[in-house]
This record gives structure tokens, sequence and C-alpha cells, in this order.
């Protein structure tokens, strides 16, 4: 076969990424529940058509983990010769359906080329719907659905989807934000069928091939571009379904092009912080990428010169039946670990220590009209890492979530919730040369009786700073008068209120560097004298950025 050229390469590329980018806002313009269509709570991405990632857009790192096994289930599950065109198979499991969590719906679509099955169009969606449920193990957090058909050859299944939805707390929201789902394959199987027709079916197979060879490329080349050598991290987790504090560390080793990255963790434990494999591939894939060279595109190439392993049936590699609803608790951790082992090769390329966390509020109540249960999650965001440059992000999601806050208009219009004060938490942030991000304080005001569950992370453990960096604040709840959590759970009557509070971020370098300079900036307006500057701060040059 004729090599593509790399302009016809680049081309199908940016194709491809535009594919998934427009179905993307397909799933979030068509949805219907505030986790998807303000918080952008979903993914979407192609495959070929062995299951290889072949663009995955810009939304939430850790979906890729639901994403990277669920073909291979599929193709497991059903004859190639049995799959038709319009078929569509839905899945969540951890475990048999190549998903991290429950609430995480997948929904894949083949896509036939004149008879043939030449690749995958997938999307994922949030269903913030299996809430106030127990986290001991997998059974208690919700409907587990294997890859099942939830469309054949373009007809709707109704009594698979009947099922899925009698086990759903809001199934009108589910349905609208599922046809959403099937809206948005659908745009995704048109695209790439035209992007064929254009260019010929092979080409933009063989340009498939071309960029993942091309992202194996970049990233060894970026490793290359390291010093060999092993560097080992350690940190701790914290939250309110386990005792104590749970060590873990890894030791990145950099050998020529290739990397390794070896885990230590504790064994999977009856509390839903848990991961799968798939969920610690997506976040090491998305953490090493973001360091190592941003520019290689999002698909299976840049794994080959990852390896990545954790003792199974531990914490970072969980098996059946584990709960793992609150699993993007420890994905965070691991990204920020990673980052401090990475921070002893490369200093200049990575930032300290983001908030760590996904902090979570659940709500659920019925509605005074009709009585009909309502739910609610958000996430909230946190102080980011400072940087060897700058200071780190106040109030903003990080690393494997990526999602919105959710405006404060979006949340009193749909639900009997008021939020009494949004705001960034002075001094939250770590010190330093430059500062560590702030973390937010919400306060939810209950206008009709609900429940409440809050997963939090960093109340016992504090986000670190690098190289004289101080740590980040805190994370915590406040409760009103009257409100009494029972470990992370609460009932809110009418007119009772509570707060979240994330946890900030660690700064970067010596906070006497910061004063040093801001110093020599005041000499050099004529804020304070040469004599001031000199005996307080030995400072004795104006700044010439001043």
């Amino acid at each position: 076969m004729t090599p593509l050229d790399p302009i016809t390469i680049e081309v199908i590329g940016a194709s491809l990424a535009s594919i998934v980018d427009e179905a993307g806002e397909t799933l979030i313009r068509a949805s219907h529940s505030t986790n998807i269509k303000e918080r952008r709570d979903c993914s979407t991405a192609l495959f070929n058509a062995a299951g290889e990632t072949l663009c995955q857009a810009e939304h939430i790192p850790i979906h890729l983990g639901s994403f990277l096994d669920l073909v291979p289930h599929i193709m497991r599950r059903y004859p190639t010769q049995d799959i038709r065109p319009g078929d569509a198979f839905i899945g969540n499991d951890a475990y048999e359906g190549g998903g991290t969590h429950l609430p995480d719906i997948v929904l894949a679509e083949p896509i036939f080329i004149d008879g043939r099955l030449v690749a995958w169009t997938v999307n994922l969606a949030h269903h913030a719907d299996f809430v106030d449920r127990g986290h001991a193990h997998i059974y208690q957090e919700g409907l587990r659905i294997p890859p099942v058909r939830l469309y054949r050859a373009g007809e709707l299944q109704g009594d698979v989807q009947d099922l899925i939805l009698l086990n759903c707390q809001v199934p009108s929201e589910r349905l609208s934000d599922l046809r959403a789902q099937m809206a948005a394959n659908r745009v995704g199987v048109k695209r790439f069928q035209a992007l064929a027709a254009k260019y010929g079916t092979e080409t933009v197979l063989q340009a498939g091939e071309a960029l993942m060879d091309y992202a194996e490329r970049k990233m060894r080349a970026a490793i290359a571009a390291m010093p060999d050598g092993t560097w080992r991290f350690e940190d701790v987790f914290d939250n309110e379904e386990v005792a104590g504090l749970l060590p873990l560390a890894v030791e990145v080793t950099v050998k020529g092009d290739a990397m390794s990255l070896a885990f230590e963790a504790p064994e999977q434990m009856r509390a839903g912080i848990n991961m799968t494999y798939t969920a610690l591939l997506a976040t090491t894939y998305y953490i090493v990428k973001s360091v190592m060279d941003p520019t290689i595109p999002p698909n299976a190439g840049l794994a080959r010169p990852l390896s990545i392993a954790a003792p199974q049936g531990s914490i970072l590699n969980c098996v059946a039946p584990a709960a793992v609803n609150g699993r993007l608790q420890t994905c965070q951790r691991v990204a920020d670990m990673i980052l401090g082992a990475l921070a002893q090769a490369i200093p200049e390329r990575v930032m300290a220590c983001s908030n760590s966390a996904c902090i979570v509020a659940y709500f659920i109540g019925k509605r005074p009209q009709d009585g009909s249960t309502w739910v609610y999650l958000e996430t909230i965001g946190g102080g980011s890492g400072a940087r060897a440059t700058k200071d780190g992000l106040d109030g903003v999601h990080v690393h494997t979530t990526n999602t919105s806050n959710l405006p404060v208009e979006a949340l009193e219009i749909e639900y009997p919730l008021t939020l009494m004060r949004y705001e960034l938490v002075e001094d939250s942030g770590g010190v330093g040369q430059y500062r560590g991000g702030m973390g937010l304080r919400r306060v939810y005001q209950a206008t009709h009786d609900c429940r409440v569950r809050v997963d939090i992370t960093r109340q016992r453990s504090q986000s670190w700073g690098l190289f004289g960096g101080g740590p980040g604040a805190h994370g915590q709840v406040e409760a009103g008068p009257g409100v009494a959590f029972d470990g992370d759970s609460a009932v809110l009557k009418a007119g009772q209120w509570f707060a979240v509070v994330t946890p900030g971020a660690g700064g970067f370098g010596s906070p006497v560097r910061r004063d040093r300079e801001a110093a020599a900036r005041d000499l050099a307006e004529g804020a304070i004298s040469p004599a001031t500057a000199k005996e307080i701060y030995g400072v004795s040059t104006p700044s010439r950025a001043g």
C-alpha cells in the first residue's frame, strides 16, 4: 500500500477531530439533564474496527477508561457477522461493560461502509440518577448493564429500554438523555461515512493507522528527551468512607524512549473509592500526555511506549465486586502523584498538587407540586496547582474531571435549592513564589425537604507544594443550624443550609522569592525606599519588569 502524504493524514486527522467534536456538541445541545447540557459531563470518540482509539474529543479524560475496553467486550459477546448497521450497544458495568462507574452509560454504534464494519462511534453521558445508594460493593451502586443491544438494525429494543428505565429514579430525564446519545452517534456515523466517501474508505483507515503511529513517535520522542532514571513519589488518600489515611505511591522509570509506572496501593475496600484498571490507564495516559507533549493526537498510539502496573485487587486495580462510584477522587490522587514523581526530573514542566479531588454533592427529594422524585448532582471545582512560572487557577475542575461548575441560575431554576453564597476561599491556595489556586465555597439552602450526600476528600490531608511552596487548605463540609451529617450524608429540612468548601492547591517555589520580586517592583515604582527594600527584603536592584 502506498504511504499517504503528510498533508492528507493531517487533513483526515483534523476531520476525525471535527466529527467527535460535532457529536459531542449534538449530545450537549439535545440532552435534558443539567449534568450534561450545562456541566458537559459527557464524552465522544471514534474507534477503529478492532476497538483502538482513533480520536477522543477534549471532554472528560477519565471517560477514556469507559471506552478503552468497550468494543472488545462487544466483540466477545457478539460475533462480528451478527452485528448490523443501525445496531447500538448500551453498557455501563465496570467489570463486564468497559465502564469505570455505573452512572456513566456508554452507547456504541458500528459504522458500516459497503457492508463492511470499518469503525465505531461511541459516546458516554453521566446520568445523574443513581443517588442515595450504598457503596460497600458494586451491587449497591445501581443497575449493572453489560453491553447489550438497545437498537437492533435501527429498531429500538423497547424491553431493554424499559428494564433500564425501571431501575432509574428519574426515568423521564434518562430517556431524554439516552435519545440525545443516540442522536450524537447518528452524527458520528453519517460524518464518518461522508469522510470515507470523500477520500476513500481505505485512505481514511490508512490515515487512522498513520495517526496512531505518529502519536507513538511523538510520545517516544518526548520521553527520550528526558534523562533516564527512576523517581518515586508518595501521597495519602482520605475521605468519609475510610478511616485514617491510605498510603499510595508511584515509581516512574524512564529508559530510552519508554516509560513505566508502577503503583503501590492498599487492598480494595468496602467503599466507593476503588478504581478499575481501565480507570488507571485513562488517568495515566492523560497526565503523561499533558506533561510530555499536549499536542500528541489523542489516540491509541500514545499508549504504546507506556507500561502501567498496580497490584490486582488493590484500590488502584480493583476486581469485582468492589464498589467504584467515587473512583474519580482516587484518580485525581494518581494524576497528582505522577506529577510529583516527574517534578524530580523535569520540574519546569509540571505543576504543584492541585486540589486532588472531584468534590461531589448529591441531592434527592420529592417535588411539592406532584410528588415526583428529583435528583441533582454536581461536582465542584477547587484550586489548581501553581506552575513554574505562574500562579495556579482558582475554583476550577482539574485533571480527569474537566466538567464545568453549574451556574447559579441553572441550579435554582431546575431544583428546589437556593445558593446562598458562591465564592473563592481567601488564602486557601498554598504560598510560594507562585501561589496555588484557591478553593470554592458553595452554600446550599433547601427550599423543600431533601437528602444530601457529599463525597469529599483532603479533609485530613493537604495538597502539597513543590520546591518550597506551601500546601493548599483542607476541604470541609460546614453544617448549618439543625443540620447533622451522619458520615457523608444529612437530611435537610426546608430552610436549612450547609456548605461545601473545596481544597486549595499547592504553591510552587519559596515564598521568599515572591516577596523579593514584589519588593523589587515596589522599589522600581517608588512605593518603598531603597533603605526599606534592602533592610527588610534584601533587595537593592529595582525590577526591570516594573
